[in-house]
């Protein structure tokens, strides 16, 4: 049904009426209700995604479609990419369904050719959710330049590459994602790889996940990253499983050397809160490498046992620990400067920086210089504080 304006301002079309104040005291003329009859959409469309043809459906995509549902099987197969195609926004209503993916499937994708085409694409929108699982494949997700996505209730299993990748994907949230056993990495937020696409001009900025896990398998080496992307938020977020690399890695390097100190200017912040950790790390459990002037806060992470690499490895970015309520004597934090920015509050009396007669060049209480840049020899604690310690 269309939509039509009577003479008390209401839009109305099927069962919904839209409010519209100012045009509550006139009445429309029949060429303008005519012209408001022929512009508006009549309906949305839901169609179901065929099981023998995932792919092909999403690539013949009908023009009206606005939600697509996998409810015409229990299990979905599909060997291929799934792309998507550009839409104002498209929910893909997983509606407990699983979907095996083939060996070389990246998932849920997008085409991106270059940065100009990146940006033409920000205006697609995708919702996904409600998958009962979503297991093989490359990836699972591989989304590229949209501007407000969510990912909602997934389990994504055994992914070769990565679970969850996004790229240039602004203001991007998941939530609920669960992601098992991944051979590489388990979520990624980052900037663009295509042709033009730098860490300045790319970035998925300001992106949030709350209450996702990462259960790592014996290769796993980032349950979550984060490159190149500012404003990012991690809440009430878990990595757990089998020993990985890092739980997570957050670098701004724009040169791909992460040996080297961070340099991207246009990334500000990051903020890590109710961070639980139940595993081991082999290399450190969170790399921290940002500008100099970005703030990085690490609130309420908890690592659940004794750990031999470092907690944190520290290498550039104003970082702000707060509320740590444990800490074991084995955690270290590792830094290559000489003078580290840190402040720590409301943390446990064991998160310190030892007694002045206590300290060496290299030590200050759970502070180590370790594998020190050219010109570093000694740890200063100038711009070191700590402060209201809990216990």
């Amino acid at each position: 049904m269309g939509w039509s304006v009577d003479g008390t301002g209401f839009a109305t079309g099927g069962h919904a009426a839209v409010r519209h104040p100012h045009l509550c005291s006139m009445r429309l003329p029949i060429p303008a209700l005519l012209f408001v009859t022929a512009t508006v959409p009549a309906t949305a469309t839901t169609y179901t995604v065929p099981p023998k043809d995932v792919a092909g459906f999403f690539a013949n995509l009908p023009e009206d479609a606005t939600v697509v549902r996998f409810d015409g099987a229990a299990e979905y197969r599909c060997g291929s990419d799934i792309l998507l195609p550009v839409r104002p926004l498209l929910i893909i209503d997983g509606a407990g369904a699983t979907l095996q993916l083939g060996p070389d499937s990246r998932g849920f994708t997008c085409a991106v050719a270059d940065q100009k085409e990146a940006v033409a694409r920000l205006t697609a929108r995708y919702i996904i959710r409600d998958f009962a699982l979503i297991e093989g494949g490359r990836k699972a997700i591989d989304l590229q330049a949209t501007l407000g996505s969510e990912l909602r209730n997934l389990k994504c299993v055994r992914q070769t590459v990565t679970a969850v990748d996004l790229r240039f994907c602004l203001m991007a949230r998941l939530e609920h994602v669960f992601v098992t056993n991944p051979t590489g990495r388990g979520i990624v937020v980052r900037q663009g790889d295509w042709p033009g696409a730098t860490g300045f001009n790319s970035q998925s900025n300001s992106t949030v996940l709350e209450q996702c896990r990462v259960y790592c398998a014996a290769t796993t080496t980032e349950a979550f990253a984060v490159l190149n992307s500012g404003g990012v938020r991690m809440t009430d977020c878990v990595s757990e499983g089998a020993p990985c690399d890092h739980d997570l890695f957050l670098s701004a390097v724009t040169d791909g050397d992460e040996t080297s100190i961070a340099g991207n200017t246009v990334v500000k912040s990051f903020t890590l809160a109710n961070f639980h950790v139940e595993h081991a790390a082999r290399i450190a459990s969170i790399h921290v490498n940002m500008p100099s002037k970005a703030s990085v806060t690490l609130s309420n992470v908890y690592w659940n046992g004794p750990q031999k690499a470092p907690v944190i490895r520290y290498m550039m970015g104003q970082l702000n620990l707060l509320d740590i309520g444990w800490w074991h004597e084995s955690f270290r934090i590792v830094t290559g400067l000489s003078a580290p920015r840190l402040v720590a509050q409301r943390c446990h009396s064991g998160l310190n920086v030892g007694e002045k007669d206590e300290r060496t060049d290299r030590q200050a209480g759970v502070l180590q210089l370790d594998a020190p840049l050219v010109g570093t020899t000694q740890l200063k604690l100038n711009y070191v504080v700590v402060r209201d310690k809990a216990m």
